[in-house]
């Protein structure tokens, strides 16, 4: 039996993890072996794991590598191919592993301008940022309030929304302020101010049309900033008990089976220097779990990546 080296949850009722010698995984004839180069960190790694989970259970959601086995029913890629790629809630474990098993439906061509780490850099934090912007709606001339801006997520927001011609402001502690005009942020504010909400409506005169609260419990303040008439955005589903003030709609962000074509685009925008990907920090294989506490932190800027091979 051949082993690798993964990141696991080792039982149901604690959230410890720990690196462990695991069995490589088995894939289906739907499915690519992925000899993984680096991966995502992300907020939910630790606890995002499927209810029917068979510990020890490789952790992970995102990664970027090379192709190095496949089945018959994977026809548009070979072995040896670099792709990035997710492993969602999938019973077989996670991309925080030297191989991870993948869906031919997640696998996605990365371009030779994107190096492994950038790649694994995206599809998260790039899906959920799509997502945002259909669950917004919005259009040339509209305001956006972004609750958490600097992040992962905030940082594709922020452009995505500018490129449409959405007038954006956003939060976060003073030291992104700077990082997040780079991006197209037209006002900054920072949440440890008392009055922030009162800057950003006297930014937005009558309030902002819509806010995404990408951070938990920043809803009910994010409502302050919305107009009359106006939605929140929820990323987490936190908030969604809120009662309703001026008529302000506040939902979750949903998810469309399109949104994966959406990501692919990204990638080659990205790939092209029309989108700017921002990685705080790069990590060793053995300093993973450094990395995932301070994703925990919520206080990164951009996103951190761990590199498989060091």
């Amino acid at each position: 039996m051949s082993l690798m080296k993964a990141f696991v949850r080792t039982n149901a009722k604690t959230e410890e993890v720990e690196i462990a010698q695991v069995p490589l995984p088995e894939i289906s004839e739907e499915e690519v072996l992925v000899q993984v180069e680096a991966f995502g960190v992300g907020i939910h790694d630790r606890y995002f794991i499927p209810k029917d989970a068979h510990f020890p259970y490789v952790i992970g959601t995102e990664g970027a590598g090379k192709i190095v086995k496949i089945r018959s029913n994977v026809t548009n890629f070979s072995v040896g191919d670099s792709v990035i790629f997710t492993t969602n809630l999938q019973p077989k474990g996670g991309a925080w592993a030297e191989y991870a098993a993948a869906n031919k439906e997640t696998l996605i061509s990365m371009p030779d301008q994107l190096t492994y780490q950038q790649g694994a850099a995206i599809p998260v934090a790039g899906k959920t940022a799509l997502e945002s912007m259909r669950e917004l709606d919005l259009k040339a001339g509209d305001s956006l309030f972004v609750a958490g801006a600097s992040g992962a997520i905030g940082t594709y927001v922020i452009q995505l929304a500018t490129a449409l011609g959405i007038h954006v402001a956003g939060s976060a502690s003073s030291k992104n302020h700077e990082y997040m005009q780079s991006l197209g942020a037209e006002k900054t504010v920072d949440y440890h101010d008392p009055d922030w909400t009162q800057q950003v409506r006297d930014w937005a005169r009558d309030g902002v049309t819509a806010a995404l609260a990408i951070q938990p419990g920043t809803e009910k303040d994010s409502m302050q900033v919305v107009k009359d008439g106006g939605k929140v955005i929820t990323v987490s589903g936190y908030g969604l008990d809120l009662t309703s003030e001026r008529n302000i709609t506040v939902r979750q962000m949903g998810h469309h089976p399109e949104t994966q074509k959406k990501v692919k685009a990204l990638v080659k925008q990205i790939a092209a220097g029309d989108i700017q990907l921002v990685i705080e920090k790069e990590f060793s294989f053995n300093d993973a779990l450094e990395a995932l506490k301070k994703t925990e932190t919520r206080h990164a800027r951009g996103k951190l990546v761990v590199n498989v091979g060091e």
